[in-house]
């Protein structure tokens, strides 16, 4: 449903760049506008403006669409809620115990050579 209105959506807003380009400048700020061009008749530049106007109330229209079908699946959430009161270690993995004796080395070396089994000697 959201796709169906997006895609609709995307279509208004091409259609209405078009007509508000198509539209006869009145101001002639860089001195481009005016003079009889392709859009000169009254009837062709009112048919432009409520065309613009219908393709803008659309337009208004599917983006409150969206914006309503994004916060539909949205839950509200407290800051203040209860924290979660167990966690999962990840893949399993048994945890560490500190270190009783020795240092931090010491004891990542220990928990490698558990959790890789076997290997052959290394030269240090």
């Amino acid at each position: 449903m959201q796709t169906v209105i997006i895609v609709v959506h995307l279509m208004i807003v091409a259609v209405l760049i078009g007509a508000v380009l198509l539209q006869k400048s009145e101001g002639g700020g860089l001195g481009m506008g005016g003079g009889a061009g392709f859009m000169s008749s009254r009837g062709t530049a009112n048919l432009l403006t409520r065309t613009t106007a219908v393709l803008a109330g659309l337009f208004f229209v599917t983006s409150m669409t969206l914006a309503w079908l994004a916060g539909v699946d949205r839950k509200p959430a407290s800051i203040l809620g209860p924290a979660p009161t167990t966690q999962s270690q990840p893949g399993g993995a048994t945890p560490v115990a500190p270190p009783t004796s020795g240092g931090v080395l010491d004891t990542l070396k220990k928990v490698d050579e558990q959790q890789s089994g076997p290997q052959a000697p290394r030269s240090q």
